[in-house]
């Protein structure tokens, strides 16, 4: 008598079905939520980053006090000099792009391949993008979803929205977040009145805020403040 075939295990296979409903279901609600949450910051101004957060238990940490100067400027009210300045020092192609420079990828990709250190390839709807909706650090997990993040505020923000966020949440010294609140601490005035000079100076420490400051300023930094006012230049008022 023939012997009856082996079938597939019923308990395997109950066991993957529920497997991918909870990771569908997952994946959908992530969608749904992010979505919102990136439409929802469109129009509503992100009260606190991660970073913001982090900053302040590593000055807890060196026994010094709690520290988050900012202060929101709407668009209009931003120096149109801060605004080049932030577009000439970080992403010349901020207005073009959909997110993504590949080409300045391509070669931050080759430069570190050859072991050089070398500046990153995040445009400045990157940086808004990891500034805003995630965690600090370095991973391809992060990068991977910062990627996303990128893509949604791209397809659901202006361009004048982006660089808005921009230039009121990165890092710009210790303790200090946002053009208003570097502007006041640096120059004693409103980012709407800043000069291209003071502009250019301010948008030369973005690299590093917490090594590079305005106030005293290394030969690196002034060259790099030179540069940027040559570009500024060039680059003329920004057509949004």
């Amino acid at each position: 008598m023939a012997k009856r075939k082996a079938g597939k295990n019923p308990g395997k296979s109950t066991l993957v079905r529920k497997i991918t409903r909870i990771a569908s279901k997952v994946l959908l609600w992530f969608l749904l939520v992010s979505v919102l949450w990136v439409l929802a910051y469109r129009f509503i101004n992100p009260p606190i980053t991660l970073l913001m957060i982090e900053r302040n238990i590593e000055r807890k940490a060196d026994g010094k006090t709690f520290k988050t100067d900012k202060k929101w400027v709407d668009f209009e009210n931003i120096s149109d000099n801060m605004k080049r300045a932030a577009v000439s020092a970080e992403d010349q192609l901020f207005l073009k792009h959909m997110g993504f420079d590949i080409k300045a990828i391509e070669k931050a990709y080759a430069s570190n391949a050859k072991g050089k250190k070398v500046k990153g390839g995040s445009t400045i709807s990157q940086q808004t993008a990891k500034n805003v909706f995630l965690w600090p650090g370095r991973s391809w997990i992060r990068k991977g979803f910062e990627a996303y993040f990128t893509l949604l505020i791209e397809l659901l923000w202006s361009k004048e929205r982006i660089l808005e966020v921009y230039l009121n949440v990165i890092e710009m010294g210790d303790g200090i977040y946002g053009a208003e609140a570097a502007a006041q601490e640096y120059y004693g005035k409103s980012c709407g009145s800043l000069t291209r000079a003071e502009a250019a100076l301010i948008a030369a420490c973005f690299p590093n805020p917490l090594r590079w400051t305005p106030v005293k300023p290394t030969r690196y930094i002034r060259h790099r403040q030179f540069v940027i006012t040559r570009v500024m230049r060039r680059l003329g008022p920004l057509d949004f």
